[in-house]
């Protein structure tokens, strides 16, 4: 990422580096059968498929998958897109098939995310890996107090639903349903901890700024102390 791009993509970078980082000794171990659920336009999935994996990717969407074909045929690469989510994976994959499933930014959005994990469960191969990517609700509390929406923020103390925008995840609410899925914890990752407290205008004037943000990211993802304050949590289960 270049000090000439903008601050959202700045912003993005903190998130996909640090993911990316994970991701990385799982997809170094060999060509994988991945899935990636709610893949959109393939910003992961293009890239996963350059290491020589093999990807399909369900979403509901028909402009995000004829996206993602774009996006692949621009980066010379095969990726499979199959209309649907998370509740048509049998349609899609075989039990046990699976290698690795992309579960990010999904959970938020389903009507039972208990079930949508268990389904997930059913694909994966045995030591196969889901990489879940969630929005974390200690750090919504925060960034509504803030913004002066105090009333919001007192509201989304206990209520993962309240503020809009879709459910909002604790760590321990986020074990508790992997663990219910037959699913074991293998890591957890705080992303975007610091991010979006940074102001705009501090990425765009300070040199090398973005650089040092993400060093940053990258040094206390790990640290379960600042885990409540990032704005997505990163798990690793399988």
């Amino acid at each position: 990422m270049t000090e000439t791009a903008r601050p959202a993509e700045r912003r993005g970078a903190a998130r996909t580096s640090v993911v990316w980082d994970a991701l990385r000794p799982v997809l170094d171990t060999g060509s994988l059968e991945v899935l990636d659920i709610g893949g959109g336009t393939g910003g992961f999935a293009a890239r996963v498929a350059g290491l020589g994996h093999r990807v399909t990717v369900v979403d509901p969407s028909p402009d995000a998958l004829a996206a993602l074909d774009r996006r692949a045929r621009e980066s010379g690469v095969e990726v499979t897109g199959r209309q649907g989510d998370v509740s048509s994976l049998r349609e899609v994959a075989a039990p046990a098939s699976v290698d690795l499933v992309l579960c990010h930014g999904v959970l938020e959005v389903v009507d039972d995310p208990g079930a949508a994990l268990a389904s997930i469960r059913e694909v994966l191969r045995p030591g196969g890996t889901l990489s879940l990517l969630v929005a974390q609700r200690h750090a919504a509390v925060v960034a509504r107090a803030m913004a002066g929406h105090f009333a919001q923020a007192l509201a989304m103390l206990d209520d993962p639903a309240a503020g809009g925008r879709g459910t909002r995840f604790t760590e321990d609410e986020a074990r508790s349903l992997l663990v219910s899925a037959g699913l074991d914890v293998r890591a957890v990752h705080g992303i975007r901890v610091f991010a979006d407290l940074v102001p705009g205008s501090l990425l765009d004037l300070e040199p090398g700024a973005t650089a040092a943000l993400l060093e940053l990211e990258r040094a206390v993802s790990g640290r379960p102390e600042f885990r409540p304050l990032a704005t997505q949590l990163h798990v690793l289960a399988g």
